[in-house]
């Protein structure tokens, strides 16, 4: 027996158990700071009424919280529905988590930068194009707040894509999705500054959270396969 391997197992799995744990307690705990303002769109949210809830940022934040057990469900069907087409359980589950992940994370933040201010379609578009100039008049919820907005695309995507499993790419995907929310709040004149301190922040956010799954992209690059079983020995 190797006991070297039996007494290192069981810490490993601590240690993921213990972060998972701290993970869902990072996030109930942020829930329960947050729940008194949520609360004050859960009733038209509830109702299914768009003014009140998808045009506000408590009502996105609501509604993006309480889609996470669909997101988890479909992360458990895609996952699934790999491992029986053949697809190794690790790979299809961080596969699954990955796309999931991706979208769930992104979807609602950009959503949140595109929504409309008050002279919307009346004031002129504005662009602010000299460097560091924004930085300082952002505060600290501006800054994080950009830095989250592309921060799950940064940390899921090179775990999807090989292509993606470099930090310059990551840089390059986070500054021109960025780019293209911009273009788009001064194109459709949303009563926003267009600015490239904006996109800076939101690409290093990307970078950031692609930092943190970096231990997880080689992985993505050799993507294992799931053995066949061997056939059983003809008896006699």
């Amino acid at each position: 027996m190797n006991h070297h391997v039996s007494l290192s197992a069981p810490p490993r799995r601590t240690r993921r158990i213990v972060l998972l744990s701290l993970a869902i307690l990072g996030v109930a705990s942020a829930v329960f700071v947050v729940r008194r303002p949520l609360m004050m769109s859960a009733p038209r949210c509830m109702a299914g009424r768009w003014h009140g809830c998808f045009d506000t940022f408590n009502g996105v934040v609501l509604m993006t919280l309480v889609a996470l057990p669909l997101a988890a469900l479909v992360v458990w069907a895609l996952a699934r529905r790999r491992r029986a087409a053949g697809v190794a359980s690790a790979w299809a589950w961080r596969k699954s988590l990955a796309e999931v992940g991706m979208v769930h994370g992104t979807v609602p933040l950009v959503w949140l930068t595109m929504m409309p201010g008050a002279g919307a379609g009346t004031v002129p578009a504005r662009v602010s194009l000299v460097p560091l100039r924004d930085l300082v008049t952002m505060g600290p919820l501006g800054i994080v707040g950009n830095l989250l907005i592309f921060a799950a695309l940064g940390f899921f995507a090179p775990m999807r894509f090989a292509a993606l499993a470099s930090v310059p790419r990551i840089l390059a995907l986070g500054a021109g999705c960025s780019v293209l929310v911009e273009t788009a709040q001064y194109v459709l004149r949303l009563d926003r500054v267009s600015s490239v301190d904006d996109v800076l922040v939101n690409a290093a956010g990307a970078v950031l959270a692609a930092l943190a799954s970096r231990r997880w992209w080689r992985s993505s690059v050799e993507a294992p396969s799931a053995q066949p079983r061997p056939a059983p020995a003809p008896a006699g």
